[in-house]
């Protein structure tokens, strides 16, 4: 459940190649529900951390949360009405059980 923070996400960026001056900042990214998952020939791979869809070849000025909405547009994390420490339990739990189903 770690990674339904933020901060969480957010430190996973690192090694990040975009920072300061660009769009696609790590907060921004954290934001948008993605984790970084670099690999040897994809320093720029990231997941989002609900759906699962992965994401590379990042410009400076991509926007994560519209890079997000145009290559996964069903992931249920983008249609959120509330933050998700506004969420009951019984809304997590939903929620939480919907992205073990994008696990399988």
């Amino acid at each position: 459940w770690w990674l339904y923070l933020v901060p969480t996400r957010a430190a996973t960026f690192r090694n990040w190649p975009f920072t300061e001056g660009c769009a696609c900042t790590p907060e921004r990214m954290a934001a948008a529900g993605f984790v970084h998952c670099p690999s040897e020939n994809g320093p720029d791979v990231a997941q989002c951390f609900f759906c699962y869809k992965e994401l590379e070849g990042w410009e400076p000025d991509d926007d994560p949360l519209e890079e997000h909405k145009k290559h996964s547009a069903s992931c249920a994390f983008l249609s959120l009405k509330k933050d998700l420490t506004d969420l009951t339990l019984q809304e997590f739990l939903k929620l939480d059980k919907d992205r073990m189903k994008n696990a399988i």
